[in-house]
């Protein structure tokens, strides 16, 4: 309580104040009395000190000296009792409590300086256990809202009406938890400054205040949250003075109830990240036997069988896996609700999960990739942002090509994971990397010299009889057929001879195969064939 306040009680008719009238507001914890000559030893901040003043009736430099200390200590004032060892307060003491907003007393010899504690801190006592009365019934206010059913929101609603101040709940990025809140420039403007390097240094145990230096002048008073190794913030969008000690204690009680509430959520969260991940990773390890276990399951978690997905895979680059090799495993979690956090608003739908210290997203294609393409790659660079801002991680990601359907979907992770490879092979950081699909040569580069060689002769052992030197022209013929996509005309007109000739040839062909060039699978043999062969003699020359 203020000591304007205290002074109104009847123990302190009488009393005059005779300097330090700036200094009334001052916050009175205790009152104490004493007439020791270490006196200054034993001051706390926001006590009242009354005193006879026996030991510095003739010692003015002492007295000076103690107005000095309490000043320092933060003292709530001095009471002087006179008439009995010191006449009158000295003119300089009074100056010096005038210089340093000190207020300086004069008690009446008539009351006695023990009623004055006595009575003093009685009075207090009664306002602490009010405030302690009121707090209990507000956490059990609070505590019965939640076990309802009504939710923190209520609570911040409660707090708001009680502070008359607008209250948000923020994460430890000082962002709001909910989403429309998101939006108001004030946040946008904390969460600018924490890209630009910017701390917030804020207390974990009491309220932290501070001032945004923009044309409105923000002050900001944040009341800390405290859940699960992670601090959230009750936003409170004004001033709060240390001095109102009800508020402050409404505030913390809300503060407790949600952290508890909050702790709730996470353990429950936690419970369907592990059921959401564990399914993800049967389904992409094919644990699952068939089409329609698949679709059972995955219409569990939100997919849908009849849904087109693009399939971006994220993770953390190597070199910072390695240097914070120990808090990893916990950093996974707190990268996994930064990306929740947002991909929450996105237009277009995404599930999230996490497997092999990877992060998935599965995004809902339902329109051409093209008019979703910027806003995703938008999203998925902001994502990396943020990580890095809060983190101090760099992450990539790799895209798939879109799967038809839920099925595919382990085909696209596949080929984010490759995307995502090639990405980290060419020494890239924080990169986004398209999947690139494999060239015919590619794929046949991944198969063995030996089978590829074994594939080619027996496509063209027929024609390797050397005494018929018509083969090779055949041959020839064959492959420009096969190139100009079975069309005769345009074979005749790339070879330079009539269309019947192409067609004697063809003919011929099919004699020596044995077998008709109209059936699609004798035409892919013989197309692999000769790729095979441009491939073999590359590889000899």
């Amino acid at each position: 309580m203020k000591l304007s306040e205290l002074m109104n009680l009847p123990i302190f008719s009488g009393t005059s104040l005779v300097a330090g009238a700036q200094g009334l507001n001052r916050e009175v914890n205790t009152v104490n009395m004493m007439d020791a000559p270490d006196i200054i030893h034993f001051l706390k901040q926001n006590e009242l000190l009354v005193t006879t003043a026996f030991h510095f009736k003739d010692d003015l430099k002492s007295l000076l000296s103690l107005i000095e200390a309490m000043e320092k200590q933060g003292c709530s004032g001095l009471g002087i009792k006179t008439k009995r060892f010191l006449q009158e307060i000295p003119v300089e003491a009074i100056n010096l409590a005038n210089k340093l907003n000190l207020p300086l007393l004069e008690l009446p010899v008539e009351t006695s300086l023990g009623d004055i504690v006595n009575k003093s801190l009685s009075y207090i006592l009664d306002i602490r256990t009010n405030e302690l009365h009121q707090a209990m019934e507000t956490h059990q206010q609070f505590t019965d809202q939640i076990m309802s059913g009504q939710g923190i929101q209520k609570i911040i609603d409660n707090v708001s009406t009680l502070t008359q101040l607008p209250v948000y709940l923020l994460n430890d990025h000082l962002i709001p938890m909910s989403i429309t809140d998101r939006t108001s420039p004030l946040f946008s403007q904390l969460e600018t400054l924490l890209y630009k390097g910017f701390s917030f240094h804020l207390s974990a145990k009491s309220l932290s205040t501070f001032t945004l230096l923009d044309e409105k002048q923000h002050t900001i008073t944040l009341f800390p949250v405290y859940t699960h190794k992670q601090y959230h913030y009750l936003c409170i969008l004004g001033f709060v003075p240390l001095t109102d000690r009800a508020t402050i204690l409404t505030i913390k009680q809300a503060s407790n109830v949600i952290a508890f509430e909050l702790m709730k959520e996470h353990a429950l969260k936690q419970n369907k990240r592990r059921i959401q991940n564990e399914f993800f990773t049967n389904f992409v390890n094919g644990t699952f036997s068939t089409s329609d276990e698949i679709m059972s399951r995955g219409k569990e978690f939100g997919l849908k069988s009849g849904q087109r997905y693009i399939c971006a895979v994220g993770e953390i680059s190597e070199e910072d896996k390695k240097r914070f090799f120990l808090q990893y495993q916990s950093e996974t979690e707190f990268i996994y609700d930064t990306i929740e956090f947002e991909i929450q608003n996105n237009h277009e739908k995404i599930h999230l999960f996490t497997m092999d210290q990877t992060f998935i997203l599965l995004l809902e294609l339902n329109s051409g990739w093209r008019e979703i393409e910027q806003p995703f790659l938008s999203l998925l660079k902001r994502i990396q942002t943020k990580v890095s801002a809060h983190h101090q991680k760099d992450l990539s990601f790799g895209i798939s090509m879109y799967a038809e359907e839920l099925t595919q979907v382990t085909v696209s992770y596949k080929e984010a994971k490759d995307a995502l490879y090639h990405g980290n092979m060419s020494g890239q950081k924080q990169f986004i990397e398209l999947y690139q699909p494999k060239k015919v040569p590619e794929i046949l580069r991944l198969v063995p010299y030996e089978q590829l060689k074994k594939f080619y002769d027996d496509t063209f052992q027929s024609f390797t009889d050397e005494t018929k030197k018509d083969h090779q022209v055949l041959l020839h013929t064959l492959s420009v057929f096969l190139e100009t996509h079975c069309q005769l005309s345009e074979t005749a007109k790339r070879l330079y001879v009539h269309r019947n000739t192409v067609i004697y040839r063809l003919e011929k062909c099919e004699e020596i195969i044995g077998r008709s060039l109209k059936e699609p699978d004798e035409t892919l043999r013989l197309r692999l064939a000769f790729r095979i062969k441009a491939l073999i003699q590359g590889q000899l020359t």
